[in-house]
């Protein structure tokens, strides 16, 4: 999953600025950001408040990190049956 370039504060400020009104391709245009990320954002992080998004992240992060270890004990563990299954052949 690709890191956002944007912090927490740019994104509920963006989203404000959503909300105040105005178009949304120029709020898109000034902040540098597509409308489809426009309101990927917005269905993602509307109704959070700041402690939830960062509870949220760190959620993503230590989900990133579990998924990472998994993979590697899961080739760990293909890797030793292999072994196993190699040395009761040889007998």
């Amino acid at each position: 999953m690709k890191k956002s370039k944007l912090s927490e504060s740019q994104i509920f400020a963006i989203l404000k600025e959503g909300e105040l009104g105005g178009t949304i391709e120029e709020l898109c245009r000034r902040h540098s950001i597509s409308v489809s990320t426009y309101y990927k954002l917005k269905s993602k992080y509307e109704g959070l408040n700041k402690s939830d998004l960062q509870k949220l992240r760190q959620l993503e992060d230590e989900n990133r990190r579990l998924k990472h270890m998994y993979a590697e004990l899961s080739l760990d563990h293909k890797v030793l049956k292999e072994i196993v299954e190699k040395k009761l052949q040889d007998r």
